[in-house]
């Protein structure tokens, strides 16, 4: 699965983040690995442009989702003879998205998770445009955001756990490798000593 990132926002952000959670929604949603996505973070004016020219509404948004024509062929996983299928591109804006980060209590990060999840399932057909429509993409959306926490701390949590196991190791000996079993010698036998040197 490709997926490109490029931040033209002028907000410094974890883009490798960004792209893991993209990538563990699409995996979760069953979309060929041989998908490709295009993520854009774009400051106020440019969001304001776009939000203006497409969706014919003034100001920024914080997402907006550009879908294209070959989405069946991306979604069936089992295809058989299907080349790279474009899903489309997602445009975030993160200097909108802080605002929404603040008032909802969490990270500016944790808001463009949110966003790109959003973002993909908007690609993937899903809207919330009626109220049963909204209660379907919502609940998936947070479904994949909390799987997608759960690994994320799951995988901190063994990098942490591998990290103390080689400080512990690097301990050990540091001028020589702790001894193997065929390179301890045995405790030597009372009176051995004394019968080598009575020869």
């Amino acid at each position: 699965m490709s997926i490109e990132i490029a931040n033209e926002s002028g907000v410094p952000v974890d883009e490798q983040s960004i792209v893991a959670v993209a990538r563990f929604a699409l995996d979760r949603m069953g979309v060929s690995q041989l998908a490709e996505l295009s993520v854009l973070l774009v400051d106020l004016d440019v969001m304001a442009d776009l939000h203006e020219r497409w969706m014919d509404l003034p100001g920024p948004t914080d997402v907006m989702s550009f879908p294209m024509d070959e989405l069946d062929s991306a979604r069936r996983p089992d295809s058989a003879g299907v080349g790279p299928a474009l899903l489309g591109d997602i445009v975030l804006c993160p200097e909108f998205a802080k605002d929404q980060a603040r008032k909802a209590g969490h990270s500016l990060l944790d808001e463009l998770h949110l966003l790109t999840v959003h973002g993909v399932l908007h690609l993937l057909g899903y809207d919330h445009a009626e109220p049963a429509e909204e209660r379907e993409m919502f609940t998936l959306q947070n479904r994949i955001l909390g799987d997608f926490r759960t690994a994320r701390a799951e995988a901190q949590r063994l990098a942490a756990q591998r990290s103390a196991d080689s400080r512990v190791l690097g301990a050990v000996g540091l001028d020589e490798p702790p001894a193997g079993p065929e390179q301890r010698q045995p405790p030597a036998e009372p009176g051995a000593q004394g019968a080598a040197d009575a020869d």
